[in-house]
This record gives C-alpha cells, sequence and structure tokens, in this order.
C-alpha cells in the first residue's frame, strides 16, 4: 500500500493526472525471501507503478506448483526453474520464457566430508537429499549421467525425499542434501557446522548445472498485443529492481524482512541470500541466452531411458518481450 501512495504523490507533485494501472500477478518460485529481492524492489520501489502496472506478488511453497497456478489462470507469469517448466511443457502445458534474470544455478549437493565421499561415484550405496515439485529433475538427469541408479541398493542412490530443510543432514538421516548456495547452506553453517566439515558439489562445478528462476507465460497470451507489451514493461521494471538491489543491498534485506509475513529468517539471512544471488545474476539484462537454454535441454534429455523431456523443445522461449523491454 505505501508503494502505491508514493506513486500517487509523486505524480499528483508532477502534475500529472493519475492513470489507470494493468494488473500483473506473479507467482513466485518459493517463499518471500532474498531469491526474488528484485520483484519487490521493483515493487517497493515504484518501479512497477511508473511503468503504469498494478503488481501482485504471490508467494510460493511447498504445496504451490507455480505450473499448476499458471495453468489455472490464478497468475500472469511464473517463475520456475527450466527443468520443471520444460517438462511441464512436454506434458502439455504451452509455457515460454519471456526473461531469465538468473544466468547461473545456485543448486549443490551439501555432503559430510567423513562420509567419504569425494565425487559423484562416491554417491552409490548413499542416502541423498532431493527436492521434488520439478526440482528433482536435475538431479535425476545428473545421476542418470553418471549411470547411477536411483533406486537404491548398493550400486545405486536411495533418494530420501527431502522436505525444504537442512534436517536430514544435521540429524545424519542423509549422506548428502540438497542445497541452494543463497540459503540452505547458510543454514547448515548456521546450524554451528564448519565448512571443514563438509563437501560440496555445485551443478555449474559439475557441468550438468540447468537454468533457474526464469519467467514463463502461457503461450497463447503472447497472441495479445496488449498482454505482450504489459509484459514488456513488466520485465523492464523487474531488471530495474535488480539493479536497484545490486546497488542497494542492505535496503534490499530490509524490504524482503518487511515484506515477508512469516519473519522466517533473519534480515541478516535475508542480506547473505541477496549477496549470494547477485553471483547468479550477475551479467544478467533478462535475455535468454540461447547457448545456455541448449545447456539445460542437453543435460535433461541425457537422462538415460528416463529423461525429463525427451525431445527438443520448439518455441519455448521468446525474446520477443525482452526485445521491447530494453527499447
Amino acid at each position: 500500500m505505501k508503494t502505491r501512495l508514493l506513486g500517487a504523490t509523486l505524480l499528483a507533485g508532477l502534475g500529472m493526472p493519475a492513470v489507470a494501472q494493468d494488473s500483473v500477478t506473479l507467482q513466485l518460485q518459493w517463499v518471500t525471501q532474498g531469491q526474488f529481492a528484485g520483484y519487490y524492489a521493483a515493487l517497493d520501489q515504484g518501479f512497477y507503478e511508473a511503468e503504469g502496472l498494478d503488481v501482485t506478488i504471490l508467494p510460493g511453497g511447498p504445496d504451490i506448483a507455480p505450473p499448476q497456478v499458471l495453468a489455472g489462470g490464478a497468475a500472469d507469469v511464473m517463475l520456475n526453474w527450466m527443468p520443471s517448466a520444460l517438462a511441464a511443457r512436454e506434458g502439455g502445458l504451452p509455457v515460454v520464457n519471456i526473461a531469465q534474470p538468473y544466468k547461473r544455478s545456485g543448486l549443490m549437493l551439501t555432503c559430510w566430508a567423513d562420509s567419504g565421499i569425494t565425487g559423484p561415484q562416491d554417491f552409490r550405496g548413499r542416502t541423498i537429499g532431493v527436492w521434488f515439485f520439478g526440482n528433482e529433475y536435475p538431479f535425476l538427469s545428473w545421476m542418470a549421467q553418471e549411470g547411477i541408479p536411483t533406486e537404491g541398493g548398493e550400486d545405486g542412490v536411495t533418494v530420501l525425499k527431502q522436505g525444504f530443510n537442512v534436517d536430514p543432514l544435521l540429524q545424519r538421516q542423509a549422506d548428502c542434501i540438497s542445497t541452494m548456495t543463497y540459503n540452505e547452506y547458510g543454514q547448515v553453517l548456521d546450524a554451528g557446522i564448519s565448512e571443514d566439515e563438509l563437501i560440496t558439489f555445485k551443478y555449474e562445478d559439475m557441468g550438468v548445472a540447468t537454468l533457474e528462476d526464469g519467467m514463463w507465460v502461457l503461450e497463447q497470451n503472447l497472441e495479445d498485443p496488449e498482454f505482450v507489451d504489459k509484459m514488456a514493461r513488466f520485465v523492464r521494471a523487474s531488471m530495474a529492481g535488480w539493479e536497484w538491489v545490486g546497488e542497494n543491498e542492505e535496503a534490499a534485506a530490509a524490504i524482503i524482512v518487511e515484506y515477508d509475513e512469516t519473519g522466517a529468517q533473519s534480515e541478516a539471512a535475508q542480506l547473505r541470500m541477496i549477496r549470494e544471488v547477485a553471483k547468479l545474476t550477475e551479467g544478467s539484462t533478462g535475455v535468454l541466452d540461447p547457448a545456455d537454454f541448449q545447456r539445460t535441454v542437453d543435460t535433461l534429455l541425457a537422462g538415460g531411458s528416463d529423461p525429463v523431456i525427451s525431445a527438443q523443445p520448439e518455441g519455448a522461449w521468446t525474446h520477443v518481450i525482452t526485445d521491447l523491454a530494453l527499447q
């Protein structure tokens, strides 16, 4: 509310008449946190309003699948990891990537160093925590490329369906768990575990990274010129928000705390997250690099007898929106 009032005050001060705003609903991949700082900054700082947009941000959660929200018409645009979105597209939901603020992956496995694990081949016979709801696809593709079964046994991996916390590692229920460089890894350290007690495997370093946190819309909506114009303004304001975050990290952390109704993480934790996220968005203008897209697709297609996707996606991304946004 304070953002809308601020925008109205600025317009009045400039002698400009108030104009009707186009509504946009954004569905996040997860709960309100520094991972999405650019969007909350754009909302809080009036960047959306300056583009004539009335933006509603819907937090995600463990029981919320962004593709389902988009398919049901409850959101105009969603943030989603590319493996999940492409799996949904192959499954019949015609989603299209219109912008890609995240250029690098923050996904990794964090393992106990005393487990003796030194590389992927040491995963055999181990229990590994994996997120589901579309987040499992990068891991399954990685294991398929390594030739490691995921049905358990001495020669395979026992997959523990991991909740969105680090308890399985702390409680020694798993040898390794899924973590993000900007979130759960810090939670492990906050629990009193030193970095020397851990060994990590970043998907980027292992050559199996896939794109995360892209903006996706329904393909049929791109046939509407008004929707295309609205999304171009949304992307432009969102990227302005990310740029602002990079220059105002501490203020951005305070904004996240203000908008986070759960209060699950401290301002210090949000600031740490924002600084780590900056490493993933660095250099991005929001334009999807076709080479990065193909890298993701190749990783997903290399899933052995049960790949995440079975064919090269056609029409799964467009530069139309970012071309307009960057004019």
